[in-house]
């Protein structure tokens, strides 16, 4: 089965990446705010620390498969697929004077693999060596402007697409930048061998309301929740949920629709609360106070219904994990201070890769201290540039195969 994800703690048998590559290299101070980084990585320690997260998932007993492999067996498959979807790349081009150029340049590389990795990294005039068609960009310096931008946030697999069941939701993306990301998830699940025509789509990206993967938390085989933040609107989820509940082979029943402050140190809901165990959660706690949470749940003639759910988050997922107890363990253990610059790093997003065991960032120490004094294995990476990026090892992460609980 290409598609199994029905809890957030299973044992993960099959995991997507992305190896950061040149496109952090082509991050500039002038474009780190519409790329959406604060700081620009250094790509060599970034690969290594990367490439050890990778090592500790197949030690843990993960298939490792990175996305750009995905995509160049999806080309190499079907020979004739190149020439559609460059056409669809070339369209982000900002630049509408020189796409065929710049379609004529990508459409010239021979290699699937080398060509998937430059259109992650970006093209820029220079590498082109085009002829200019205006005088005054020149003048201005502006020639080494890319003529396709980077995606550096391609490292953070959990985005673009989300795992439900056995199914996905290809999404539509909250920022510009971060929209052709998106172009390689709907190319893998429409034409690759392994999962064309194969797997339930519950969006493809068309949609007009932004999702993003780190919003979605797979609850049970029956529930997930989906934070209502930043990046995610209230329309999408409604959306998503019409969609899973039409799906008579779902088993999705129930969304929980969590409310999170619409802010970058709270981008998604995955960044704030992630299970960790069977009845445990780490959380930020500044926000357990502020979190509201609405249920849908199938209704007539492909309606919705929606209540307020009225609990406290704690009690809405002790209700649908059938647990008698939820444990809250605190980012930072609850001090002002460490709370803040832990979550700020990332501290509440990690990556469950089997029940009670749990990948972390080395950084976040007082977080990994507690989670261990309440009976967690943590797996610690090293992360002084990935954090960099703002994402954690869940966000670096795209489960495709976990085992049923």
């Amino acid at each position: 089965m290409s598609i199994f994800v029905k809890s957030e703690i299973a044992p993960l048998k099959r995991v997507m990446l992305h190896r950061p590559g040149r496109e952090l290299e082509h991050l500039t101070p002038g474009t780190l705010d519409r790329l959406l980084f604060d700081d620009i990585p250094y790509l060599p320690v970034a690969q290594a620390e990367h490439d050890r997260f990778a090592e500790i998932l197949r030690e843990n007993g993960s298939e490792v498969v990175y996305l750009e492999d995905l995509a160049a067996e999806t080309l190499r498959a079907n020979p004739g697929l190149r020439e559609e979807f460059l056409r669809e790349f070339v369209t982000f081009s900002p630049n509408v004077d020189y796409r065929e150029e710049l379609f004529e340049y990508l459409m010239s590389i021979p290699d699937d693999k080398e060509l998937i990795l430059k259109t992650m990294a970006g093209v820029s005039f220079k590498e082109m060596n085009v002829k200019p068609k205006f005088i005054l960009p020149g003048l201005l310096n502006r020639q080494y402007d890319f003529a396709l931008e980077p995606m550096p946030n391609l490292y953070f697999t959990r985005d673009p697409f989300e795992s439900i069941g056995e199914g996905v939701a290809i999404n539509r993306m909250y920022s510009v930048t971060r929209c052709q990301e998106t172009i390689f998830a709907r190319y893998i699940f429409k034409y690759h061998p392994e999962f064309g025509g194969k797997v339930p789509l519950y969006a493809n990206g068309s949609e007009h309301y932004s999702l993003e993967g780190g919003d979605v938390l797979n609850i049970s085989a029956d529930t997930i929740a989906v934070g209502i933040s930043q990046r995610t609107t209230p329309e999408a989820v409604e959306t998503l949920a019409k969609k899973l509940f039409a799906d008579e082979s779902a088993t999705i029943r129930t969304v929980l629709a969590v409310v999170i402050p619409s802010m970058r140190a709270t981008m998604h809901l995955d960044t704030v609360l992630t299970q960790i165990d069977y009845d445990k959660f780490v959380v930020f706690p500044d926000m357990l106070p502020t979190l509201r949470v609405f249920e849908l749940t199938p209704g007539a003639k492909g309606g919705l219904n929606v209540r307020d759910a009225g609990d406290s988050l704690r009690s809405v997922l002790e209700y649908h994990l059938h647990q008698d107890h939820i444990h809250m363990i605190l980012c930072g253990g609850g001090d002002p201070v460490a709370s803040q610059r832990e979550q700020w790093n990332d501290g509440s997003n990690t990556l469950c890769v089997a029940p009670g065991k749990v990948v972390t960032y080395n950084r976040n120490t007082v977080t990994n201290r507690i989670l261990r004094d309440n009976g967690i294995n943590v797996l610690e990476i090293p992360s002084a540039e990935l954090s960099r990026g703002r994402g954690g090892p869940r966000c670096m992460s795209m489960p495709l195969n976990r085992a049923a609980l």
